[in-house]
């Protein structure tokens, strides 16, 4: 396999799992289904089990790097700017193209049976705000509960970078934890193609396009819209405000892209994002190492902007209910303001729920969506993965902290071991 680059074998798995799941569902072979199945469960559960730790001690050491960081505050600012203002753009597209397609206009659908589904997770803002705070640490952890791991991330990041010295031993502790996982991580991302495989072939086995039918102009609008950010929004501010060539950013991200398309999750994909921001693109290690943790947790363009908004407005024609312009302000607020809700799983659905209980909407509307939520998440994530590369190339180039000669280079080979960063911890220097 080492003839082949990481992305085409990505791409070959991508291809043996639309064959396989084809054959397994014109010939309705069980047992192809079920291996496929079985597969694509392994891959993801893998990629789960490095999500607590690997996003615990990534943003402690990224909070805590930044001491190290000459204009900290100011690098911290800009990227905020930056994620709020592109998922603001993002979102805004996303009315025009809802608006433009009606995608739930003519859609005759059970409503009634959607109120069967489990719409756990489900909540308001006041659950979101107060769900973010955990009442135990170890629940925490052992539930899964990003969130509340991202919150226990920072206040301890915060706290180790106030004490200084006396925090040494847990920063460096922390350190070597997220070292040894993104390696760990990196063997599970290295069996990528046989994942793509079942992971495709099973939703191709299991919903082929019986399902899609009646959601065609909603799932056709969901990607429309992703490839108007992912092709037209992060380009132009590339060469607009970046200044740097869109085509080569495009070239260089890839195999990030390509791995959070068929992995569905923005923070199994962490650590070849973070490769390809240092490795291929050239921003600064010291900025990339908060930046993109960071990004990997709250910067979901996909899931929390162009997908909400597009539900909504499907949801909302087929309840039959009337949104004015303060409903489209509102959707645009709370895809501002709540994509931390995604927290880098796959999946939108607590972001969703979010949405609709926040415009009044029937959160019934949610069950309607769940059967294609796999076939949606793909092209989200790839998106989400995307913006979360872009921010820190606009921040570091504004911030003479791009490589350019590294950024236009041939793409260095992602085969090869990841790049071992110095070990020696930098001098703080004043923000």
């Amino acid at each position: 396999m080492k003839r082949f680059s990481f992305s085409l074998q990505l791409l070959l798995g991508l291809v043996a799992g639309v064959a396989l799941g084809f054959v397994a569902r014109t010939w309705d072979v069980t047992w192809l289904t079920s291996t496929l199945t079985e597969v694509g469960k392994i891959f993801v559960q893998l990629l789960k089990l490095a999500v607590p730790p690997l996003v615990f001690t990534a943003v402690v050491v990224s909070v805590a790097n930044l001491r190290n960081v000459n204009g900290a505050a100011r690098l911290a600012g800009k990227t905020l700017f930056w994620f709020l203002a592109t998922a603001l753009i993002s979102v805004a597209f996303a009315i025009g193209l809802g608006l433009l397609l009606n995608p739930g206009q003519g859609v005759t659908l059970d409503t009634a049976a959607a109120k069967a589904v489990d719409l756990e997770g489900a909540g308001t803002w006041v659950d979101f705000l107060t769900g973010i705070i955990p009442t135990n640490i170890v629940t925490a952890f052992t539930e899964l509960n990003v969130l509340q791991i991202v919150f226990l991330g920072v206040v301890l990041g915060a706290a180790a970078m106030a004490l200084g010295e006396k925090a040494e031993p847990f920063l460096n502790l922390s350190r070597s934890i997220l070292e040894l996982v993104q390696k760990a991580l990196w063997w599970v991302i290295r069996l990528a193609p046989i994942g793509t495989a079942g992971l495709i072939g099973k939703a191709v086995a299991t919903y082929g396009w019986d399902l899609l039918a009646p959601l065609a102009k909603f799932s056709a609008g969901v990607y429309i819209g992703c490839f108007i950010v992912l092709l037209v929004v992060y380009p132009t501010l590339l060469a607009l405000v970046g200044k740097v060539s869109p085509v080569r950013f495009l070239r260089n991200a890839w195999p990030a892209i390509e791995l959070a398309f068929v992995s569905r999750s923005s923070v199994g994909t962490l650590p070849l994002t973070q490769r390809v921001t240092i490795e291929r693109m050239g921003v600064d290690r010291d900025y990339a190492s908060f930046a993109v943790p960071f990004g990997a947790t709250t910067k979901m363009d996909g899931c929390a902007s162009v997908y909400p908004a597009l539900a909504a407005i499907f949801v909302a024609q087929v309840f039959n209910v009337p949104l004015g312009v303060g409903d489209y302000l509102l959707i645009a607020f709370v895809s501002v303001i709540g994509s931390a809700a995604t927290a880098g799983l796959t999946g939108a659905i607590v972001m969703l729920t979010l949405t609709l209980s926040t415009l009044g909407l029937p959160l019934e509307g949610v069950g309607l969506l769940l059967a294609i939520d796999p076939i949606l998440d793909m092209i989200r994530t790839a998106t989400n993965v995307a913006g979360q590369i872009v921010v820190p190339v606009l921040v570091a180039r504004g911030e003479g902290r791009l490589d350019e000669a590294v950024f236009n280079a041939p793409p260095q080979s992602l085969d090869e071991p990841l790049a071992k960063p110095s070990l020696r911890t930098p001098e703080p220097v004043t923000a």
